[in-house]
């Protein structure tokens, strides 16, 4: 039985990562916030472990690492991500763009650290970071989200290092999900969650040594950085 550690699965597209995990017979760590107020998670059927953990605290990762030792992780999954409210050019702010860079790219490089081990032991020995394309400077940026692009950007620069630094031991790999029907993505989105999460997925799957340090979209197609 495969295991995954999914960040974030309290909505959006975490929750329908567990969800389609669950499904197929892998035993899912689900990592959430509030774990208490994670109605929808908790209806998940499957093998769903639930624990707290609030990615920017050190200690939090910690004691998740703790009760995890020993226990072999195929794949971690990097989901947990935040964006900026009114962040054009003229309005940034200075305690929001740190808080967005601690989510989006301090503690998922973080998680692999505390847990490299643990991918180590596994089969598959995959650690995958949700991106966006909004991050890349190869695709011309069009301006304003100053704080998500910017640490999105820097959470693929995280990724693609440490995926040298673990070259031969783990699969590292950056994953842009596709502009999804959530809370953060809005009503407007083209692509429902579970079109997203069936294709992040399939390139899960398919990813072998020679693609680590990679950036892919959801269809598989590698995206500049």
């Amino acid at each position: 039985m495969p295991t995954i550690l999914i960040t974030g699965t309290n909505r959006g597209i975490g929750l329908e990562l567990v969800r389609q995990y669950a499904a197929d017979g892998w035993q899912v760590i689900a990592c959430c916030r509030n774990p208490d107020t994670a109605s929808e998670l908790k209806q998940v059927q499957g093998i769903v472990d639930i624990h707290a953990l609030d990615v920017t605290s050190d200690a939090d990762i910690t004691r998740l690492a703790g009760e995890l030792a020993g226990k072999p992780i195929d794949v971690l999954l990097n989901n947990a991500g935040i964006t900026a409210k009114n962040d054009s050019f003229g309005s940034t702010d200075t305690e929001t763009w740190l808080r967005v860079f601690h989510v989006n790219c301090i503690a998922p490089l973080h998680l692999v650290e505390a847990l490299v081990d643990n991918l180590a032991a596994g089969t598959q020995k995959k650690a995958i970071s949700i991106s966006t394309r909004m991050g890349s400077m190869g695709e011309s940026p069009s301006g304003s989200y100053y704080a998500y692009r910017s640490s999105k950007a820097a959470l693929n620069m995280a990724m693609v290092n440490a995926a040298a630094d673990l070259r031969g031991r783990l699969i590292l790999a950056m994953i842009h999900p596709g502009w999804v029907q959530t809370d953060m993505g809005g009503t407007q989105a083209p692509l429902r969650p579970q079109e997203s999460v069936a294709g992040i997925r399939r390139v899960i799957a398919g990813l072998k040594p020679v693609d680590s340090g990679q950036f892919f979209n959801h269809d598989g197609s590698s995206i500049p950085w």
